[in-house]
């Protein structure tokens, strides 16, 4: 087997001690004004030896704040809570991205503050229920069109919500473009049904992104600035079209022009969710010169061999960070690893969250 993803590698000018990437993962924990807890620090001070931590979907603006207890970061109060976490990692000599996470249609008002609106690239609802502590699960509602000047105000929200992050200690900033969130939902026909520049061609489709990480990596730099992508992707009825291939390869491309530190794929196949074509990765991989974070299913001997073949620079582990906080070191190991506890990914307090042990030391 090959050692690859073990080994140091350097994320624009930040030193990581392996190519082991923590996925983003969703975990519902933040105070009833979604600040961070020191719960939460504790859980990725926890993972701390990964190379880099991008945290749970962030939401940048009160308008973004679709599920329950998810945290934001658009107040100096948010980025004072996030502090806490930061420290964490850092003092363990890791590193840590905010991932922020506007989610657009993917949203109740129950699970929002006062004043927020529902908004999306245009006025089509989706299907399926959305959680509510209050009520259970509920419909999703229509949302409203984004006019020009809520379009030009989400844009500004993601690159203050950027410069916040830098204050509470973060590293840098993954954009989430995928899974049918906002920034998706301009990528996709099945939300974006606009007849102007925002929609229509995949120049017009691809405006909302690459403006998005315009600002962001105008803000803070572009070497601390990530995006996530979902092509062919299924989740929140996003859904394929006949233009997919062309318009990721010309985002790929326009982000490279920005850029930006890296490109992180989402793969959802060993889930049951349709593959990514092996083209359309392909294409990406040779359009953009930052770093390519692989994600979807990975053991360690897939990892290494996908690195052998040079297709991608790092590798994101998601769900076997829930139950593994030592993840690098059992990879290292060959130590087996634990199972998490799926009914407790998305409730409240300390069970199956941060009251998974480490593996026994290896003698």
């Amino acid at each position: 087997m090959h050692d690859t993803l073990l080994k140091p590698f350097t994320l624009g000018t930040l030193p990581l001690s392996s190519r082991v990437v923590m996925s983003p993962l969703t975990r519902c924990r933040a105070e009833a004004d979604h600040s961070p807890t020191a719960l939460m620090a504790t859980y990725y001070g926890q993972r701390a030896t990964a190379g880099l931590i991008i945290t749970e979907g962030t939401s940048p603006s009160a308008d973004g704040l679709g599920y329950a207890r998810i945290p934001g970061l658009f107040t100096p109060a948010h980025a004072e809570a996030w502090r806490q976490t930061t420290r964490a990692v850092h003092a363990q000599g890791g590193h840590i991205f905010v991932q922020l996470m506007h989610t657009g249609r993917v949203s109740h008002p129950l699970n929002m503050p006062a004043g927020a609106r529902i908004l999306s690239a245009s006025a089509a609802g989706q299907s399926g229920t959305m959680w509510t502590d209050q009520r259970g699960l509920q419909p999703y509602p229509v949302p409203a069109a984004m006019s020009e000047n809520d379009i030009q105000q989400a844009i500004r929200e993601y690159a203050d919500s950027a410069a916040l992050a830098l204050e509470a200690g973060f590293d840098g900033v993954e954009l989430h473009g995928a899974n049918g969130y906002l920034i998706d939902q301009f990528l996709n026909t099945a939300s974006n049904r606009r007849a102007d520049a925002w929609g229509g061609s995949p120049e017009n489709r691809t405006r909302f992104a690459l403006a998005v990480a315009q600002a962001v990596a105008a803000r803070i730099g572009g070497g601390r600035t990530g995006i996530r992508v979902s092509p062919f992707g299924v989740f929140n009825d996003m859904r394929p079209d006949d233009e997919m291939e062309p318009l990721y390869e010309r985002l790929a491309r326009d982000l490279s022009g920005i850029g930006l530190a890296y490109m992180h794929i989402v793969d959802h196949s060993a889930m049951g969710a349709p593959a990514v074509p092996a083209s359309v990765k392909e294409k990406i991989r040779r359009a953009f010169r930052g770093a390519y974070i692989l994600s979807g299913g990975y053991d360690r001997a897939r990892a290494e061999a996908d690195l052998a073949a040079d297709k991608g620079d790092l590798v994101a582990f998601g769900r076997p960070y829930i139950a593994n906080p030592d993840l690098v070191a059992r990879l290292r190991q060959g130590t087996e690893l634990a199972k998490p506890d799926d009914s407790t990914f998305y409730t409240p307090g300390e069970k199956g969250y941060t009251d998974y042990a480490a593996a026994p030391a290896a003698v």
